[in-house]
């Protein structure tokens, strides 16, 4: 094909495009406070001051301002100044900002934004006003004004939106701003209409992050909160990108059901490629590939410390539901002296649960010392004879539960372990009772608060009975039954 004539073709920009990239920037136009704030702290300001009124806000930062340069280069559309220079001059920040677009966020909720800057010897204001910017369809330039510096103004960026189009609700800001901007950051404090915001303190068992992959490093902290504060509102965990929170995320542990409000925290992970909105990730992106398998093993952390921490609190029903079923039976076989194998117990006889030989989630070898303890005056008023064990007293775990009561001139230990779900729901070797936390019983009366201590009450007046009569299985449940009936009737 043979060429005629060459000629410029001219890239032309319809001015009403960059209005309406503010205005579809964000979702919510309170995100524009957050990215004015982030650019203070990206300007090395070390307090910035948030004032929300019915007719205007003003954004106010002590940071280095701009000269003329500054100003020029601030308001070129999609700059790279951030990423070339990606760290502050004063602090060396890690800068926040990116792609040079976010003031423009401002037109969202707001047709006029005024930026008074000062840099040492200069000053400058410059007005962007949506209508007329639209109105003057051939003319590019901002109206700048030279004013003259103020001394007891100093260094600093003062932003002023007007006109404003949406209304702003304080609580929702404060939540975005604690949320978006690094307030952990060392010097550097955010004040919303003259009170200082503070990072959220959370209670609850925090599990320190320290990982990393071939893009850099992921830190931060999980914490676990109490049951009684899981709360299902803003779920999930904050990830940050220098400092600014991007999304939150479950990965994965909302099939967790009720425990997953429990789960909060932030983790950071500077190296991962967002959205222009900074709503969102770059999740196609081998960086964020990399992070999600990282965080693969954060949550299997996460849910490892949250089952030891439900074996803890399961630890301390079982010993509650143990104690205060002894106890019960105890006042049964002293009303009842001709049902007990150990010969009559003294109504109301010191020493009560426990005593030094009790255990609870101790070594093997505090057990088996409970499991001596609890049979050590049998053994000296009995002819020595070859000892023999059940199997399973073999696979006493360290984890085992002990507790020992004394029955008049003998004592009962019992102990709860795991013995497997197709093992007995209990049984017992001298005056030792062993109750199986794997039976499938177990594990559901046991989520029954009202009838825990009765379910391990029938466990145990099962075996004493047994004890008792060896020879008659009908015999030795009737006489159950009555101790079991004493045992939790009024006084």
């Amino acid at each position: 094909m043979n060429i005629k004539e060459k000629r410029n073709l001219e890239v032309t920009v319809d001015k009403r495009h960059i209005v309406s990239i503010g205005e579809r920037l964000y979702t919510e136009s309170v995100e524009l406070l957050r990215e004015l704030v982030n650019n203070a702290y990206d300007a090395d300001a070390t307090d910035v001051h948030v004032e929300i009124t019915s007719e205007k806000i003003t954004i106010q930062d002590t940071g280095v301002g701009m000269d003329l340069d500054g100003l020029k280069q601030y308001f070129i559309i999609g700059s790279d100044e951030k990423i070339i220079h990606s760290r502050s001059p004063k602090f060396g920040r890690v800068r926040i900002g990116q792609f040079g677009i976010g003031k423009f966020a401002s037109l969202a909720a707001a047709a006029c934004f005024e930026v008074f800057t000062q840099h040492k010897d200069f000053a400058a204001k410059v007005t962007f006003d949506k209508y007329a910017w639209e109105e003057a369809k051939d003319t590019w330039y901002l109206p700048l004004e030279i004013l003259a510096p103020d001394p007891e103004r100093g260094d600093g960026t003062t932003v002023v939106l007007s006109k404003l189009s949406k209304s702003f609700d304080f609580e929702e800001v404060e939540k975005k701003l604690i949320e978006g901007v690094p307030l952990r950051a060392p010097d550097f404090n955010v004040y919303l209409n003259g009170r200082r915001l503070l990072p959220r303190s959370i209670i609850g068992q925090r599990i320190p992050i320290l990982e990393g992959c071939k893009y850099g490093p992921i830190t931060g902290e999980i914490i676990i909160t109490p049951s009684s504060m899981a709360s299902t509102k803003d779920l999930g965990v904050e990830v940050k990108v220098k400092g600014a929170t991007v999304k939150r995320d479950l990965f994965g542990m909302e099939t967790w059901g009720k425990a997953v409000a429990r789960i909060k925290g932030e983790i950071s992970a500077d190296f991962l490629l967002i959205t222009s909105d900074r709503s969102n990730f770059v999740t196609d992106s081998e960086e964020y590939q990399a992070f999600l398998k990282v965080m693969e093993k954060i949550v299997s952390i996460i849910k490892k410390t949250l089952g030891k921490e439900a074996d803890r609190g399961s630890d301390r029903r079982a010993s509650r539901a143990v104690k205060e079923a002894l106890q019960r039976i105890h006042k049964s076989l002293a009303r009842n002296p001709d049902l007990s194998p150990f010969g009559p117990i003294p109504y109301g006889e010191a020493g009560g649960v426990g005593g030094g030989a009790v255990t609870e989630k101790g070594k093997g070898k505090d057990n088996k010392d409970a499991e001596i303890t609890a049979e050590k005056k049998e053994k000296k008023l009995k002819p020595k004879t070859k000892k023999r064990r059940h199997p399973l007293v073999k696979k006493i775990t360290p984890n085992a539960i002990v507790r020992r009561i004394r029955m008049g001139d003998s004592s009962v230990s019992v102990c709860i372990d795991f013995f497997g779900e197709s093992g007995p729901e209990c049984f017992s070797e001298g005056n030792v009772v062993y109750i199986n936390r794997d039976h499938p019983l177990f594990q559901r009366e046991s989520q029954k608060a009202v009838t825990y201590t009765m379910y391990i009450a029938r466990l145990l007046t099962q075996e004493i009975s047994l004890m008792k009569e060896t020879r008659n299985p009908r015999l030795a449940f009737t006489r159950q039954s009555k101790l079991l009936k004493d045992a939790f009737s009024e006084d």
